[in-house]
C-alpha cells in the first residue's frame, strides 16, 4: 500500500535519486546535493517542533509499505516571502484610447507582484514516472489536503500553488528567453537555481516598471500561464479541488499561479472525523482518502476497503497497519475524488 508521510534523515538518498528526474524548471526539488540536503533539514525541523514557525516547510515522502521505497515527494511551505522576497508577475490589461483618432487597443501587461506573500503554497510534488498509475497521483497531491485540514492554525487563509511552465523538449523557456535572459544575461536553468538560493539579484535587476507583452517575440507571448506538458495532470487535480487561475505567473518561465481559500478546497472542506473500527471490509467502488490526526507521525493513504456507518469507519487490517492506526482511533476521512467516477 502506499502511504505519505513526513520526510525522515534516512530518506536521502532516494529523494536524492527523484530530484535526478525532475529536469529543468523543477524550481523546488532540484538536481543538486546541496539542495535535496536543505529540503531534508527544513523538513525535518517543521515536524520536529512543537511550534513551527510562522514560514515552516513540511515535507513529505510516498512511500510503499511493501517494499519501503520511497517513490514520491510534496510540501507545503506554511508562508511565503516572510525572509525571502516572493515575486510573481501580474497579468493585467491596459487600455489606449483615442476617440479623435478612433484607436480603441487592449494591451496585456505584466507587472512585478509580491501579492502573495503570506500566503500558504503547495510545492515539490513530484512522483517517479514508474508509478504514475492507479491512485498514486490523487494521493500524493491530496493527503496535503487533510494535513491542512487538521492543522490548520499552522496556514494562511489562502492557498497558492505555481505550476511549472512550459518549455521545450530541450528544457530552453521561450519566455526566459524572450524577456529574463534581457536583463539577467544567463541561461533559464542558472537562474531557476540560484533564485532557491539567494533572490537578491532578481530585485537588483529584474525590470522595476510595467511591461507591455506585445512588445515581446510572439513565442514569449504565447506561453504566458502555459503549463509544462508533464504538469498539466497536477493542474487539472487541483482545478477540481477548487484551485483557479489567479492571472499571476512565475517571473521565469510564466508558468501559471493557482489559488483558492484554504476552507474551499474540497478535501478540506468535506473532510469529517470517524473512529476507527478494524474489520474484514469488502472492496467498495469508491476510494477513501485517509489519514491520522497526528503530527509528527502523520500518514495518509488510499483505500477501496472502507466502509462509513455515521461516526464509524471501519477499514482493513493492511489499511489500518500502513497508517499506524489502531481500534477507536480518530481518523480524518474524505472521498478520493470530487465526485464518483465511471
Amino acid at each position: 500500500m502506499m502511504i505519505v508521510r513526513p520526510v525522515h534523515r534516512d530518506d536521502r538518498a532516494a529523494l536524492r535519486e527523484l530530484a535526478r528526474k525532475t529536469g529543468p524548471g523543477f524550481t523546488s526539488m532540484q538536481d543538486d546535493d546541496q539542495h535535496v540536503q536543505g529540503m531534508i533539514d527544513a523538513g525535518c525541523a517543521a515536524f520536529a517542533s512543537d511550534t513551527p514557525a510562522p514560514d515552516a516547510y513540511f515535507l513529505f515522502v510516498m512511500e510503499d509499505t511493501e517494499t519501503s521505497q520511497v517513490v514520491g515527494t510534496c510540501a507545503i511551505q506554511a508562508a511565503v516571502g516572510l525572509n525571502d522576497v516572493w515575486y510573481s508577475y501580474r497579468v493585467g490589461t491596459l487600455v489606449h484610447a483615442s476617440r479623435e483618432l478612433g484607436v480603441y487597443s487592449q494591451l496585456n501587461t505584466l507587472t512585478i507582484s509580491n501579492d502573495q506573500t503570506g500566503c500558504s503554497e503547495l510545492c515539490t510534488l513530484f512522483l517517479d514516472p514508474e508509478y504514475r498509475r492507479s491512485l498514486n497521483g490523487h494521493l500524493l497531491s491530496k493527503s496535503r489536503f487533510l494535513f491542512m485540514a487538521e492543522f490548520s492554525s499552522l496556514f494562511s487563509a489562502t492557498l497558492v500553488a505555481e505550476m511549472r511552465g512550459y518549455s521545450d523538449e530541450n528544457g530552453v523557456s521561450p519566455f526566459w528567453e524572450g524577456l529574463g535572459r534581457q536583463f539577467f544575461s544567463i541561461d533559464f536553468t542558472q537562474a531557476d537555481q540560484l533564485s532557491t538560493r539567494n533572490k537578491v539579484f532578481i530585485a537588483e535587476l529584474m525590470p522595476k516598471h510595467t511591461i507591455y507583452t506585445n512588445l515581446l517575440p510572439k513565442t514569449a507571448r504565447d506561453v504566458i500561464g502555459k503549463t509544462h506538458d508533464a504538469t498539466v495532470p497536477a493542474r487539472r487535480l487541483l482545478e477540481s479541488e477548487g484551485m483557479r487561475y489567479t492571472h499571476f505567473v512565475d517571473i521565469f518561465d510564466a508558468g501559471p499561479m493557482l489559488e483558492a481559500p484554504v476552507q474551499d478546497i474540497r478535501a478540506v472542506r468535506d473532510s469529517r472525523y470517524y473512529k476507527a473500527r478494524i474489520a474484514d471490509v469488502p472492496e467498495q467502488d469508491e476510494p477513501y482518502l485517509i489519514s491520522n490526526t497526528r503530527l509528527g507521525d502523520f500518514r495518509c493513504g488510499a483505500s477501496r476497503t472502507v466502509s462509513l456507518n455515521n461516526s464509524i469507519v471501519s477499514l482493513d487490517a493492511r489499511t489500518a497497519a500502513a497508517l499506524n492506526i489502531s481500534n477507536g482511533d480518530t481518523l480524518r476521512v474524505v472521498p478520493l475524488f470530487s465526485q464518483r467516477r465511471t
